[in-house]
């Protein structure tokens, strides 16, 4: 065998190609009884609205708005909690809860721009496409349905030993240092490994104006075509999220 042969097998080919076969197989089921599962929770779902007010400028002159395709995109959705004390009374509460909400509506406008040599009585056109995010940010409080479980906190506790120790020369035979011993350190720490409450998007509605704000004339009045690049939208975006927390719940194995 020479010395560079490192690798008895070539990996750049494979040492079996066929069709693989399979057959059916029974897996465990737990027996009849109850049984402890961990499983998503919903703890609320809400109904949220939020005001938007946004400037779009167009790279190119606008004849017409052709169509617009919205989706509302949530970034961040945070459901902030107190900790728990540790008592069995605290363990769960309702509320109410900050939740803080992130995201954009995302925006895909298809629009007219006329040609360079259009005039009042012959407009040709090109189809165009502009894509914006118009961001949104806000906190809402909720009251939960249903309990969430609330973090448990992070300890470190430390402890000492009382040591006597001879003072020596100098000091009365009696008297003696009465202290802890500075030369060890003891502590008993515990870290909770919590499960952070999580957001779903169930669904969004939106309402918005579009006007534009520097309409110029293709012509000598108001009747005739016109073209813009800068309008002003104002929209109202409703949104159905769900909070939901995984938590330990107890079931009948049926």
């Amino acid at each position: 065998m020479r010395k560079n042969d490192r690798h008895c097998v070539n990996l750049n080919e494979s040492a079996s190609i066929e069709q693989c076969t399979n057959t059916s197989a029974d897996t465990a089921i737990t027996p009849t009884g109850q049984r402890i599962v961990r499983i998503p929770v919903e703890l609320g779902a809400y109904n949220v609205t939020t005001n938007l007010v946004a400037n779009i400028s167009f790279p190119d002159p606008v004849l017409e708005i052709k169509d617009i395709k919205k989706r509302v995109i949530i970034t961040q959705c945070r459901l902030l909690t107190r900790t728990s004390t540790g008592a069995d009374d605290d363990q769960f509460s309702a509320g109410p809860f900050p939740l803080f909400l992130k995201g954009y509506v995302r925006k895909n406008i298809q629009y007219a721009t006329p040609s360079r040599n259009a005039d009042g009585e012959c407009i040709s056109s090109e189809i165009k496409s502009l894509t914006v995010k118009v961001p949104f940010e806000c906190m809402t409080s909720v009251d939960l349905d249903s309990p969430a479980q609330l973090p448990l906190r992070n300890r470190r506790d430390e402890y000492d030993f009382f040591r006597a120790q001879d003072l020596g020369t100098g000091y009365p035979e009696k008297d003696q240092y009465l202290s802890s011993d500075l030369s060890q350190f003891h502590q008993e720490s515990f870290q909770g490994y919590n499960q952070l409450p999580f957001c779903e998007l169930v669904s969004s509605q939106i309402l918005e104006w579009d006007e534009a704000t520097d309409r110029q004339f293709i012509g000598d009045g108001p009747v005739d075509e016109g073209y813009f690049q800068h309008m002003v939208e104002k929209m109202q975006v409703r949104f159905t999220i769900k909070v939901l927390q995984n938590q330990q719940v107890r079931v009948d194995a049926l």
